[in-house]
């Protein structure tokens, strides 16, 4: 019955220190930017068509 006192009493510690990581990244701004990520996709073909093209100039 101990052990049981102990596992619950080590799951509520995890809880609060990832509740503290949370309010923490939410407070400094961490996940503000909500735009980029749905256009950054967009943008790595052309980083890879740029890259393409790079090597084939450099290889002829």
């Amino acid at each position: 019955m101990n052990i049981l006192y102990f596992l619950v009493g080590c799951s509520v510690l995890m809880a609060l220190i990832f509740l503290g990581a949370f309010i923490w990244a939410a407070k400094t701004g961490q996940n503000d930017d909500v735009y980029t990520p749905g256009i950054r996709i967009l943008f790595d073909d052309e980083l890879e068509e740029e890259a393409k093209s790079e090597e084939d100039h450099f290889s002829s």
